[in-house]
């Protein structure tokens, strides 16, 4: 902080200096222009002083956080303050150069000033590159980030042994869709090959049965059943709410600056492997068909002997936001003393960022 404050100090002194030399007892138009122009030099020093203490409160929270430990703060805050120290002093050259043209020459010289609102706005150390979020500094040198999450696919349910030719229900007509939030962590400060992606999704998985059949609960079992008229549709639902957890592989592009690091993964092979965990939150069925020339449809809402929690492994692999995804629930659909229907889904996956 010592350093900080010699900086602005040594930088406010040459202002001052520069205000003394600078008194020529000038008169008229040129006389005005000189005052707005040593005014400008005193608001240059409070934009500074003030842009210094945003980037050491930012410096700050980064330290308290952990990101940074509290020499790499102390480091950065040095280099922060000769920055804008340096940022004062050439800004008031330039003050400097037009108040010494003002001074050689007649009064109401053909000398114009730059900007017409009588201060002048500097971007500094604006170096991001084009794939970052220009107004979110957080979540261009966080450690963590957040992103929507978005999959749709094919599902299905089998038992053990059994392939996907002999199964109960329809392979283009049975899918599942997820929607979710995810938070990826990289787990090494300064390396971005591993990262550590865990949030909370619900999760629909749909089956639609064969051979006009639909599900029937019978006290303690839930089985597969011929229905009475020609079923258009028949559809079983299953809703659930989980945590996924993942650890994610792969490449990526690091951006540098002073204020710290951007790893992007835009564009970049990824492979993600790990499971989820959660709750089943509800079970319908719906069922059209026709009836004596008129079309029914009944939504059945039942507890149909589902296991109530839900656990799995899952996996995608990809390209930038895009990927092949697939889970498997270990747990089986339906309670003992059903058969164990394992539900499993192929589709693809959207991390939107």
């Amino acid at each position: 902080m010592r350093t900080i404050i010699f900086y602005l100090v040594f930088s406010i002194f040459n202002l001052a200096v520069c205000d003394a030399q600078s008194s020529n007892g000038l008169d008229g138009e040129n006389s005005k222009k000189i005052e707005r122009l040593e005014k400008q030099k005193e608001e240059i020093v409070t934009e500074e002083k003030a842009a210094l203490k945003k980037e050491v409160e930012k410096i700050n929270s980064k330290a308290e956080s952990g990101e940074i430990s509290w020499d790499e703060a102390e480091e950065l805050k040095k280099e922060a303050a000769k920055k804008h120290a340096l940022n004062i002093e050439n800004r008031i050259a330039i003050i400097d150069n037009k108040i010494s043209l003002l001074t050689r020459n007649e009064e109401n010289t053909a000398f114009e000033e730059d900007n017409n609102h009588k201060t002048w706005t500097f971007t500094w150390g604006s170096d991001k590159d084009e794939d970052s979020n220009e107004n979110d500094d957080d979540h261009y040198y966080s450690r963590t980030v957040s992103e929507l999450v978005v999959a749709a696919g094919l599902n299905n349910a089998l038992m053990e042994g059994q392939s996907i030719e002999d199964s109960d229900f329809k392979i283009g007509g049975s899918r599942f869709f997820e929607i979710g939030w995810a938070w990826k962590t990289r787990v090494f400060e300064k390396s971005n090959w591993l990262r550590f992606k865990y949030g909370v999704s619900f999760q629909f998985n749909g089956l639609k049965p064969t051979d006009n059949r639909y599900y029937v609960e019978d006290e303690d079992e839930t089985y597969l059943a011929e229905f009475e008229q020609d079923l258009k549709k028949s559809k079983f639902r299953m809703d659930n709410l989980v945590v996924p957890v993942h650890f994610e592989f792969g490449p990526s592009k690091k951006y540098e600056s002073y204020r710290g690091v951007k790893f992007s993964t835009d564009k970049m092979f990824k492979l993600g492997l790990g499971g989820y965990a959660g709750f089943n939150i509800g079970e319908r069925q719906k069922l059209k068909y026709e009836l004596n020339g008129d079309d029914r449809k009944e939504k059945l809402k039942d507890d149909y002997n589902t296991n109530d929690f839900i656990y799995g492994l899952s996996a995608y692999i990809g390209i930038g936001n895009t990927s092949l995804y697939a889970k498997y629930d270990l747990n089986p659909i339906f309670s003992d003393p059903n058969p164990e229907l394992n539900n499993v889904s192929l589709g693809l996956r959207f991390d939107l960022d």
